[in-house]
């Protein structure tokens, strides 16, 4: 027969010592780390719901994190856009008060200020938060506008920038005469005055040829002369296909009526960049002739016989004020037309547009697409498109079912626009020794303030601000639900993983005087020998 010795792994005291202390060290744990086990097991039938309380509490840290990623990128470019917006009011107010008091470099005051805002606009529209470019769209990581004084003075010399494309149109446009590519003339009769342009469309030349896109284009003509005869733009003289078409002319033909003083000839031009300029000439029989008159023959009363006033010389007085307020024109808006339009066409394509031919351009006809080899293309970014809104090139997911879009581009309408009127107010410049100097400033204030001006209907820097705008308070009410979410989420996994402090120290304090007198009878018990026991 086996004899069994006593020892602590078989004495029913020693289990019971085990025991006491697994469950003392148990509880040290749980009021060491606030939870009820370290493993979902310990967690009783509540295990399931703790596990899916943890995933949504990682979830909302997650969208939190990303949150805190996009409102910092949306506060910075909400920032760049302020920027832009008061630019624009700047260098519209400048427009409008500078006057056209020119300094040593040919530019008003006014332009000087569009120099800095327009370098200060490019800076603005490189912004980037880390490693994103903000106005690049899903080009995130390029730079989206060239350096300010590539995009004025073009790389180097064989790629043109700003500057040199509106040069080159301004030649075009005002043309070899300086008559904005018109020639005005006699007409059919002595009696009239005619003005035409000076090239023709060839619908019937191999290949056929285009209307030129240089010059001011003939509109209207009007006058208050009872009996005179106005001619609209048409063909002139006409020709029978398939023979090569005149150009386009209009004519007064006073037809023999002597104008009384106060009647007014009126010639109406379409400039390249969209808008309209009207010369007005005043019969007058005054001397000295004022501005913008013509003069009235008088004929000769005293003379033996007396000679009548001339309906011919009349016309003849016409014509040389009409030519003259031509060239005034053509020198002056037309010119500053013309600047608006090339920043249109350097800006506003891709690739941009250059005139066809070589210097001198005043005989040019056409427009040629610029190549990166010979030409500077502004933006570098993605480019902007109707059936690819900017605001979805950069789409973050904030919420289960919610996502919000903050993406923009350099060269959407707003943004092109602003910088396109800066660039080409602050490119201009003028001599103090023209003649012509202060109609051209003029036309240039006039056009730059109607461009910066917001248009019904067109997109603006705080539509984009507004667009940003929502984004932010989609982030913001989302944020304060999932604060709400979270806290509630986190009460929930207290009430299943937490502890009492309160109820595990009082256990922990039974435990250890529970497990000292187990200790001390079992001490007691071990120091027992057979002869004490007998």
């Amino acid at each position: 027969m086996a004899i069994d010795g006593v020892s602590g792994r078989t004495s029913y005291i020693g289990s019971t010592i085990l025991n006491l202390r697994s469950q003392m060290e148990t509880l040290s744990q749980q009021l060491a780390t606030g939870r009820v086990s370290q493993t979902y097991a310990g967690d009783g039938t509540g295990r399931s719901l703790a596990i899916g309380l943890r995933a949504q509490v990682a979830n909302i840290a997650s969208y939190s994190d990303t949150m805190t990623n996009i409102t910092t990128r949306i506060s910075t470019a909400n920032l760049s856009l302020q920027r832009l917006a008061d630019i624009s009011s700047e260098v519209k107010g400048a427009a409008v008060s500078a006057g056209s008091t020119l300094d040593n470099t040919g530019q008003t005051p006014g332009q000087r200020t569009a120099g800095l805002d327009f370098f200060d606009s490019v800076d603005v529209l490189n912004a980037k938060v880390g490693d994103r470019y903000l106005f690049a769209g899903r080009a995130t990581d390029t730079a989206p506008v060239v350096a300010a004084d590539v995009i004025m003075n073009g790389d180097g010399a064989a790629v043109a920038g700003l500057k040199q494309v509106i040069s080159e149109r301004h030649d075009a446009d005002v043309g070899t005469s300086g008559m904005g590519r018109t020639i005005v003339s006699t007409g059919a009769t002595a009696t009239t005055v005619q003005i035409g342009e000076d090239y023709a469309a060839n619908p019937y030349a191999v290949p056929p040829t285009t209307a030129s896109p240089f010059g001011m284009k003939l509109s209207a003509v009007s006058t208050t002369i009872s009996g005179a005869v106005v001619t609209q733009p048409t063909e002139t003289p006409p020709t029978t296909p398939p023979a090569t078409p005149n150009p386009v002319a209009m004519s007064v033909d006073l037809n023999g009526a002597i104008p009384n003083d106060g009647d007014v000839v009126k010639f109406t031009f379409n400039m390249p960049d969209g808008t309209q300029e009207t010369i007005a000439l005043t019969a007058s029989s005054k001397t000295p002739l004022p501005d913008g008159s013509f003069a009235i023959d008088q004929g000769n009363p005293t003379a033996v016989p007396p000679v009548a006033p001339s309906s011919a010389l009349t016309a003849a007085n016409l014509q040389t004020a009409l030519t003259s307020a031509v060239k005034k024109l053509a020198n002056g808006p037309l010119a500053a037309a013309s600047a608006i339009k090339a920043g249109d066409d350097f800006f506003n394509n891709t690739p941009p547009l250059r005139v066809g031919g070589s210097a001198p351009f005043g005989a040019a006809t056409t427009q040629v697409a610029g190549t990166k080899a010979n030409t500077v293309f502004w933006y570098n970014g993605e480019p902007d498109s109707a059936s690819d809104p900017a605001r979805g090139t950069a789409v973050a997911k904030i919420d289960d079912t919610i996502t919000v879009q903050y993406g923009a581009r350099a060269d959407e309408q707003a943004l092109r626009k602003q910088l396109q009127t800066v660039a080409v107010f602050a490119a201009v410049t003028t001599s103090a020794t023209d003649p012509y100097a202060s109609g051209k400033i003029a036309g240039l204030n006039q056009r730059v303030a109607a461009n910066l001006a917001v248009v019904p209907g067109e997109q603006s820097i705080q539509t984009i601000q507004a667009d940003l705008a929502g984004a932010q308070a989609s982030i913001k009410a989302t944020t304060n639900r999932q604060v709400q979410g979270k806290a509630l989420a986190q009460t929930m996994l207290s009430s299943i993983e937490g502890i009492n402090n309160d109820e595990v120290a009082t256990k922990l304090l039974a435990l250890q005087t529970s497990l000292q007198a187990s200790y001390q009878t079992t001490a007691q018990l071990y120091q027992l020998s057979l002869v004490k026991f007998l």
